[in-house]
């Protein structure tokens, strides 16, 4: 998984998969979820991302991982 930012769109984009996006559906104003070809979830766009989440921390709990949290 790879979560990147990019300031020149003012979106977030959560990249879940290496697989390619075959359909997208926009879910709520500004979200757009990316569908392979069996359906499954590749990945999410996120819009004026930092008006929607705080994007200052990102924390990840009961990973099968040592994690820590990240802040801006």
């Amino acid at each position: 998984m790879k979560i990147e930012y990019f300031s020149d769109t003012d979106s977030l984009y959560i990249d879940l998969s290496e697989k390619t996006s075959a359909e997208s559906k926009e879910v709520a104003e500004g979200v757009v979820i990316d569908y392979e070809e069996d359906g499954n979830i590749v990945g999410i766009d996120i819009d004026q991302a930092p008006k929607k989440i705080d994007l200052n921390q990102l924390k990840l709990e009961h990973m099968p991982f040592k994690t820590e949290v990240l802040s801006a």
